[in-house]
């Protein structure tokens, strides 16, 4: 038997079609991964899934520019807390501060609908100061 001894210098034809797929393939790979990633949209949420009330449709648009409003149906906090989640909105993820008679009809559709839940071991802590 004889082996074909291939010199670094003259690549093979399966090495040149092995590096002709690597340089067309990755930048197609990677435009398609960037294409892939999702941005949130609210789309699968809508106020009137929501509790009827007064401050229903601004306390949605306020939550949901940046994130699902299930996220804020799942927390269950006095007003204190939802006043506290709205101040660190604020001043630590740039949401638009809410002031005057915005604040209090969405702390009032926040207080009046999404209560404060059974307590949890080691007592209340706000889901977005950690972040």
């Amino acid at each position: 038997m004889q082996f074909l001894q291939v010199s670094a210098a003259a690549p093979s034809a399966r090495r040149l079609t092995l590096l002709a797929t690597l340089l067309v393939g990755v930048p197609l790979f990677a435009g398609f991964a960037v294409a892939q990633q999702q941005t949130f949209n609210p789309r699968d949420e809508s106020p009137e899934e929501l509790p009827a009330g007064p401050g229903r449709d601004e306390t949605f648009y306020s939550c949901t520019a940046c994130h699902g409003f299930k996220l804020v149906a799942q927390q269950g906090m006095s007003r204190r807390q939802w006043e506290d989640t709205l101040v660190v909105m604020t001043q630590r993820h740039g949401m638009p501060a809410l002031e005057g008679d915005d604040r209090e009809l969405v702390l009032k559709y926040l207080e009046t609908h999404y209560p404060p839940t059974a307590a949890a071991p080691g007592g209340w802590q706000n889901p977005f100061l950690n972040r």
